[in-house]
């Protein structure tokens, strides 16, 4: 088994938000499919890392999440920014259950342990957020984080954020905080996009080593953690 990542899929087969207009995500659904399935086995986890439909509803859910299930591998899903879609676990474990989407499952408040690590995340927060920026919105995300990772049976706790808690200039000091607490030492994340990539930490800060995995910058191909 090997473990796989990305984030911001931003599928819209059931709404009308095609990303093809964005300069560099033409014909993305089908890149993307053909790099999944060059790479990952049915053996094998992805971690989707948020951004992951713009669906409003479970109906305009569907085709996104028909187009996921149908790709190699088992994956694992967490909150992003724009998953208006998302909704209480009892009701996504329903929909999933519903129609037949045996390969997804919901990262939210919890973990999922594998021989030797466990896989832990939230969505996080960040200065961009299009949410009013308040103590109560990320002390909830910490809140959140916190229980993802104390759910983990396993030394190694490999985390997974939607939005970046680091960049070149900045930290989400209460998520950095959280991390080094629990001696966490891998963190990928996605929510950057375009020009903004170039804002990314990647590699090793303060004890993490970061990576950025949102689609558009792994030029729409899931990126091999182990």
């Amino acid at each position: 088994m090997s473990l796989f990542a990305i984030a911001d899929t931003h599928l819209s087969f059931g709404t009308d938000k095609p990303m093809d207009t964005f300069e560099g995500w033409s014909n993305y659904t089908q890149r993307l499919k053909e790099n999944w399935n060059k790479i990952v086995d049915d053996k094998d986890y992805v971690v989707i890392a948020g951004d992951i439909s713009w669906a409003m509803s479970f109906s305009e859910l569907e085709a996104d999440f028909d187009y996921i299930n149908k790709l190699n591998g088992k994956k694992i899903i967490l909150k992003g920014n724009h998953d208006y879609w998302w909704n209480t676990m009892s009701k996504m474990n329903k929909f999933i259950e519903e129609n037949g989407f045996d390969t997804i499952s919901i990262l939210h408040n919890s973990s999922y342990d594998f021989d030797g690590f466990s896989v832990c995340g939230s969505r996080g927060w960040f200065f961009d957020s299009d949410e009013e920026h308040n103590e109560k919105v990320l002390n909830r995300e910490v809140m959140r984080l916190k229980a993802s990772i104390e759910a983990a049976k396993n030394e190694e706790k490999i985390v997974f954020l939607h939005y970046p808690p680091v960049t070149t200039g900045n930290a989400c000091a209460p998520i950095v905080e959280l991390l080094q607490q629990y001696g966490v030492q891998k963190c990928y994340y996605g929510h950057l996009h375009g020009k903004s990539i170039r804002y990314a930490t990647q590699g090793e800060r303060d004890g993490i080593t970061y990576r950025l995995i949102s689609a558009d910058g792994l030029s729409f191909c899931p990126y091999k953690i182990r």
